[in-house]
């Protein structure tokens, strides 16, 4: 039974128009560059819009892959698909796996989480769902669906290509990992030192909505967003295992650098105006060598 009949899972007509309406997104994201306001996390501020952290974050990235699994166990049904290559499978369980920690362990983990305005929270509902239609559709009926077509897709080398791509994927997905919890620890440190000087005091420590300070592990060394860079050489090497060709795969990348590019040199700019140039001198902001 289709969740939307025709769209949920899409038929390929549906299918080939969503995707088109996905290149344009980078002409949205690209507000971004003009406005200073952004609802969520060190720029979110009190509204009555505003949606608690955590729960915001569930339900905002947990849609995008539950569609996903969803395409993917109807759609080849509708298209006479018995068994979907081990290529489609793995492709999928990729994309689980990021999610599974962003979508759900990531705010759990947390040890405390900024409000998310709701234009931003429905921002984010969107992107998730386009992009699970998008790749989910692909995976399941619309790209390659027997082993000769993945041959033809990642030929000469398709083996080749497609461990580099993986390989590239967990790597950003391993340094993704490790530098949200840098960040994580600069909190947790400060919750244990209220809670020291709670103790010493005799009374109770308490929990902290923000608190910043400039990490120096790993890549923060000479990124202040290197989170975000790690994100991305994930997904592009989720393109080069999909295939240089595969439209979905490439528009993922393109959005999502779209989308959080500028929030990062606008990151760059609330780190100086907080902590001073100085502190901040000789770090990129996003790109090493570039931005």
């Amino acid at each position: 039974m289709a969740l939307i009949q025709d769209w949920a899972p899409p038929t390929k007509e549906h299918y080939e128009s969503i995707l088109f309406i996905w290149k344009f997104f980078p002409l949205a994201a690209s507000l971004q560059w003009l406005i200073s306001w952004y609802g969520m996390g060190k720029t979110s501020v009190n509204s009555r819009f505003n949606i608690p952290g955590r729960i915001a974050w569930v339900t905002m990235e947990s849609p995008g892959f539950l569609l996903l699994l969803y395409i993917m166990n109807t759609l080849p049904q509708q298209h006479g698909i018995t068994d979907l290559p081990w290529q489609n499978k793995v492709l999928a369980g990729l994309f689980v796996i990021h999610y599974s920690y962003r979508a759900v362990l990531f705010p759990l983990m947390q040890p405390s989480m900024s409000p998310v305005h709701g234009v931003v929270w429905a921002s984010a509902l969107c992107f998730q769902l386009t992009n699970a239609t998008c790749l989910g559709g692909w995976l399941a009926a619309y790209g390659p669906t027997t082993e000769a077509a993945w041959r033809a897709q990642l030929a000469p080398f398709p083996t080749a290509q497609f461990a580099l791509g993986a390989g590239l994927f967990y790597a950003g997905l391993a340094a993704n990992y490790y530098h949200d919890d840098e960040l994580r620890e600069i909190r947790r440190r400060e919750i244990a030192r209220l809670e020291r000087v709670a103790r010493e005091g005799g009374g109770r420590g308490g929990g902290v909505e923000k608190h910043y300070r400039i990490p120096t592990a790993g890549l923060f060394k000479i990124l202040l967003y290197p989170h975000y860079f790690a994100e991305w050489i994930e997904w592009m090497g989720f393109w080069i295992a999909c295939g240089v060709s595969c439209q979905p795969a490439m528009m993922f990348v393109v959005n999502e650098i779209a989308s959080m590019l500028p929030r990062a040199v606008k990151g760059k700019r609330w780190y100086e105006e907080k902590f001073g140039k100085e502190k901040i001198r000789g770090k990129w902001a996003v790109i090493p060598g570039v931005l």
